[in-house]
């Protein structure tokens, strides 16, 4: 593969012409790049609300903001809102691989597994955001299913708090979004090959490749390419990773356009999906973290074809109107084995269910924004729509919970496939099962008084969200689960800035979302459950002094849950209340040492609870304090030898709504190098990576679903390497 891969590079290196290189927001590094560098975001010829990345910070890892959906791309010091990005650069500092690597840099973000399954989903802020609802350049309905590679990502970002106005047609995510922005074209040619290493026996390729033509370079071509396959740590869990991606774009004096294309295929065999312990009454001991808890027979295949074009046209120096389409069609197919507790000795069942979804979304947006002044008044004004339109196919085969086959997690050898006994829809062609449609106008004008130090936000969305259910069997709509709702939700910010390095900031939004489907634990498994309205307040402090960065917030959101009642039905008869602290500290204090933390302090209360059994108690799966911090330092005696270093920790946390169970806190280490090599007189670079994950080998549940039914099991040691050669 390395061979074809060098092939191939050289290849496209030959045929596509260097383009004239010019100064560039990117944070890629060129061949003749230092490891540090300042580019902070004071850069002038940024200007926010477009498509134009937030220039990134110090070394080029974080950038101090990012994109705010249909408000485009925003310094975090003049917007009311928390919002970070993390950059292509620490993706590869970092060996990260897939979205749930990068986020683990953030307090306020905690990657958990899918629900039985392989899906990677997060929490921000306590609340859960699937991972199918991340959006990508600001549009929903685009980002590949459940687990999402970073090869072709030049951002990800994550907005902290309820998101409705700026991301309206996102369906779920009221603690946050995480937004991703592909990789384009740099004025510095990019010629990138790749071979990276993870233990046990995980090997793939990589090759990065972009040009930009014309006189004024106003033509951009980039192009990704990975593959990577083989066994993980844990015995028996073999992965696939199959990725290709092209981006496009044109930026010429008032037209700007770009054309994204990618697939994506991931293939799970063997591995773990989660440890079912309902049926007990307390955690049970956490088995050994390198044998799988799964079945070799268990697997999910993921495949997705995803796409969006975008353009914006500056109609006068103060106007611009926008416009973008996206769209994604993504196919699972799978057999999920989870063992499902009896005792507290390891004792269990394994169940069997097929499934086959079919996935496809459409989503659009489109506006006009623009400034002008009313007397000593300075307005920004964006009036825009944007809308979602999935269908959702899905059939599925189910073994027999009274005679499946027994295991024990603590010595699981395996065991054969029970056979299906019921069905659910004709499992070869599945019928539609679901259809959702979110759609909404933003209105939105930010007052800037004495010279802008003082900004004030007053905008509102008009969201109508609906929701239809249909039988998997006969295709007809379940219209005792089908839902419609519409409402006025406003957003009120508030920016002071009494000095160009601090900003003082407050805001209310609201949400208007899908609430989550019912689990497949509940009679109307895979229903929606209804419309959930939810709330956020929050005040904070956000400083930028060039070297150091950060924010410190107290935030209040209020969401509508889901409740497993005792007739096994999923309803929303539950509300949640999480009230917190979030700091966050990154840059560059003493040269050469770099330095990102973050803390989150979270009260995750259930507010209304089935006759108020249960109100009061802490929310399952919420740790009530995390924290992170990573640091880098450049030993200077070696140029270009630098020291890595992360530790992340999360307290302990309740697994059941009575507070019954609860899950034991656990502190990771990550400790690494890299060396950057300089070859053919400087003009090349020859970087080498290395890293362990968990040096002390924790064995720890790492978290809980939301109903309190799987646990799931951290990763143990493991060992990274990699290789890139820049040319």
């Amino acid at each position: 593969m390395n061979a074809k891969l060098s092939a191939l590079a050289l290849a496209i290196s030959a045929v596509v012409p260097a383009a004239n290189a010019a100064t560039t927001n990117t944070v890629t590094a060129s061949p003749n790049q230092p490891e540090t560098m300042v580019v902070q975001g004071a850069d002038s010829s940024f200007t926010p609300g477009g498509e134009e990345l937030v220039p990134a910070y110090l070394d080029g890892q974080i950038a101090h903001g990012g994109r705010l959906g249909m408000l485009g791309e925003q310094k975090a010091m003049d917007v009311p809102f928390n919002v970070i990005g993390y950059t292509s650069q620490l993706v590869q500092d970092q060996q990260a691989k897939t979205i749930a690597d990068v986020v683990k840099n953030d307090a306020g973000v905690q990657a958990v597994q899918g629900y039985g399954n392989f899906a990677e989903t997060y929490r921000i802020r306590g609340f859960k955001l699937d991972g199918d609802d991340m959006t990508m350049g600001g549009l929903s309905g685009v980002v590949p299913r459940q687990v999402v590679d970073t090869q072709m990502l030049e951002r990800v970002e994550v907005f902290k708090g309820a998101n409705a106005l700026v991301n309206g047609a996102a369906s779920s995510g009221v603690g946050g979004m995480i937004n991703l922005e592909p990789k384009r074209a740099e004025d510095i040619p990019t010629t990138r090959i790749g071979v990276d290493y993870t233990g046990d026996s995980q090997v793939g390729g990589s090759l990065d490749v972009g040009r930009r033509f014309g006189d004024d370079n106003q033509w951009g071509a980039r192009v990704n390419v990975l593959h990577r396959e083989g066994e993980t740590r844990i015995e028996n869990d073999k992965r696939r990773t199959t990725l290709a991606s092209l981006g496009l774009d044109y930026r010429g004096d008032r037209f700007r356009s770009s054309f994204d294309f990618g697939y994506q295929k991931k293939t799970f065999h063997g591995g773990e999906m989660g440890v079912g312990f309902a049926a007990i009454s307390e955690v049970p001991d956490v088995p050994s973290n390198t044998k799988s808890t799964g079945q070799k027979w268990g697997y999910s295949n993921i495949e997705n074809e995803f796409g969006m074009v975008k353009a914006e046209y500056d109609l006068t120096d103060s106007w611009t109107t926008y416009a973008g389409l996206g769209a994604q069609h993504a196919h699972e197919e799978g057999i999920y084995a989870t063992p499902k507790l009896t005792n507290i000795n390891g004792d269990a069942t394994v169940g069997r269910l097929d499934t086959n979804r079919i996935i496809d979304s459409f989503s659009g947006m489109g506006g006009i924004r623009g400034n002008f002044d009313t007397g000593v008044v300075s307005h920004k004004v964006n009036i825009g729509y944007s809308a979602q339109v999935r269908s959702d196919a899905t059939a599925w085969r189910m073994s027999n919970s009274k005679t499946n086959p027994t295991t024990n997690i603590y010595n699981n050898n395996g065991v054969t496939m029970p056979n299906y006994a019921s069905t659910g829809g004709n499992y070869h062609d599945p019928l539609t099962t679901a259809r959702n449609r979110t759609q909404g106008w933003l209105f939105s004008d930010t007052l800037g008084f004495f010279d802008d130090s003082l900004l004030f936000t007053a905008a509102a969305r008009n969201q109508k969200v609906v929701i239809r259910n249909y039988s998997n069997s006969t295709g007809l709509e379940t219209t005792t689960s089908s839902f419609t709702e519409s409402r006025w939700m406003p957003t009120f910010g508030l920016v002071y800035k009494p000095w160009e390095t601090l900003s003082l900031y407050a805001n209310h939004t609201e949400a208007l979302q899908p609430a989550s489907n019912a689990p497949k634990e509940a009679k109307n498994f895979g229903q929606s459950i209804g419309i959930a309205h939810s709330k956020q307040d929050e005040v904070g402090v956000k400083i930028d002094y060039q070297r150091v960065g950060g924010s410190l917030s107290l935030f209040q959101i209020t969401k509508p849950s889901g409740v497993l009642d005792s007739d096994q039905y999923y309803r929303m008869d539950g509300e949640q209340r999480n009230r917190g602290v979030e700091l966050n500290v990154f840059g560059e204090p003493v040269l050469g040492l770099r330095l990102n933390g973050s803390t989150l302090w979270i009260d995750p209360e259930m507010t209304k609870t089935k006759g108020g059994l249960n109100d009061g108690n802490d929310a399952i799966g919420v740790s009530r304090f995390y924290a992170v911090l990573g640091a880098e330092y450049d030993i200077k005696p070696v140029d270009g030898l630098t020291a890595t270093a992360r530790v992340n920790h999360t307290g302990s946390q309740y697994a059941d709504s009575a507070n019954t169970k609860k899950l034991d806190s656990y502190t990771t280490l990550d400790l690494g190098m890299r060396y950057r090599m300089h070859l053919n007189q400087e003009q090349n670079d020859l970087v080498w990576r290395v890293g362990i994950t968990n040096v002390t080998n924790e064995k720890y549940w790492s978290g809980v679903d939301d109903l309190g039914v799987y646990l799931y099991q951290g990763e143990p040691r493991t060992l990274k390497m990699s290789v890139s050669y820049d040319f």
